[in-house]
C-alpha cells in the first residue's frame, strides 16, 4: 500500500513540471507578437484612411486626420485601400457640457459697537467642448499594428476634436521614431562588437 502511495506521488510531481514550464511559453509568444507588430509598423509608408462614421463630427475628423499625415511628410496617404500598406480606422466621439462658476465676495464696514456687512454674489454657465477620438492601423491581413485613444478640452487656437486628432498622428510620429531610433541604437551596438581587424601579425 505504501508502495503504491509513493507511486502515486511520482506520478503527480512529472504531471506538474509541465505546467510550471507554460507560462516562459506564453511569454516568449507575446513577445514574439510584439516584434511583429513593431516591425509591421516601420514598413507603413502609404496609408488608407477609412471612414470614421456619416455623421458630421466622424466626417470631420477623418479630413483633419488626412491634413494632419500629409503634413507630416512621414506617411504618403492613398484613396485606394488595395495599394495602401495600412488602414488607419478609427471612431470620434464629441460632448458638450455646462459648469456653473459662482463667485462670492464679502465686506464689513463698522466701529467696534456695531456695524454693516455687504456680500455680493455672482454665478455665470461656462460651456465646455470635449472630444476624444481612436484610431488604428490594420495591415492588409486584418491585424491591428498600432492603436492611439485621445481626449481633449481643446488647445489654444484649437478646438477639442481638432486637438483630440492631432494629438493622434503625433502619438504615432513619436512610436515610429522611437521605434527607429530602437533599431539604430541595436545596429550600432551590433557594429562596434563585431571586431574590424584580422588577428595581430608578428614580425
Amino acid at each position: 500500500m505504501l508502495a503504491l502511495l509513493l507511486i502515486a506521488g511520482l506520478l503527480g510531481q512529472a504531471e506538474a513540471n509541465p505546467q510550471q514550464t507554460k507560462p516562459a511559453s506564453d511569454q516568449s509568444a507575446r513577445t514574439t507578437g510584439a516584434t511583429t507588430d513593431r516591425a509591421a509598423l516601420l514598413k507603413v509608408k502609404r496609408v488608407y484612411v477609412d471612414s470614421f462614421g456619416d455623421d458630421a463630427t466622424s466626417k470631420e475628423v477623418q479630413s483633419m486626420i488626412v491634413s494632419a499625415l500629409v503634413s507630416t511628410n512621414e506617411f504618403k496617404v492613398t484613396e485606394n485601400s488595395e495599394r495602401a500598406d495600412a488602414i488607419l480606422k478609427g471612431v470620434a466621439i464629441e460632448k458638450t457640457s455646462q459648469e456653473l462658476h459662482a463667485y462670492s465676495e464679502g465686506t464689513a464696514v463698522g466701529g467696534r459697537n456695531g456695524g454693516a456687512a455687504t456680500k455680493d454674489s455672482a454665478a455665470n454657465t461656462e460651456t465646455i467642448h470635449e472630444a476624444k477620438v481612436a484610431v488604428r492601423l490594420v495591415n492588409p491581413d486584418g491585424d491591428v499594428i498600432w492603436t492611439s485613444t485621445q481626449e481633449s478640452k481643446g488647445a489654444k487656437y484649437k478646438g477639442a476634436t481638432a486637438d483630440a486628432a492631432d494629438r493622434c498622428i503625433k502619438q504615432l510620429l513619436r512610436d515610429v521614431e522611437r521605434l527607429k531610433s530602437s533599431d539604430t541604437s541595436a545596429q550600432s551596438a551590433a557594429g562596434s562588437s563585431t571586431p574590424t581587424g584580422g588577428a595581430p601579425q608578428h614580425k
